[in-house]
């Protein structure tokens, strides 16, 4: 049964300049692993988090530092690594499953999200 279903697009060109205005915010949005990769992919990993807290109707008992998008190589499907109180917060929401997608084009990264339960 679908929980939830969540869609976020991010200019990455804006993206990019709200980083370089506030630097702080990467230690705020992203995990050390999330932080070494190129802007556009976080771009991408930033509409990964919003999709989901769309996804689950909003961010009540989510913390982005809690989520992270880990690179996995081109031919593995993009997924979430959730732990701590937005781990539990899934969970409560009787959340079993997420199906991820990211794509990034013509200076736009999306993401969708499926929430699956039972």
């Amino acid at each position: 049964m679908i929980v939830g279903i969540g869609v976020d697009m991010v200019n990455i060109e804006r993206f990019e300049g709200q980083i370089a205005r506030s630097p702080r915010l990467m230690e705020r949005l992203f995990t050390p692993h999330e932080r070494e990769l190129p802007l556009r992919s976080l771009a991408a990993r930033y509409a990964a988090k919003e999709a989901l807290i769309k996804a689950l109707g909003g961010s009540e008992g989510v913390f982005w530092q809690e989520i992270e998008v880990p690179r996995l190589g081109e031919r593995q499907a993009p997924s979430y690594v959730v732990d701590g109180e937005t781990a539990r917060t899934l969970a409560e929401r009787g959340v079993t499953q997420t199906h991820l997608s990211l794509s990034h084009d013509g200076g736009l990264a999306l993401a969708y999200v499926v929430l699956e339960g039972s």
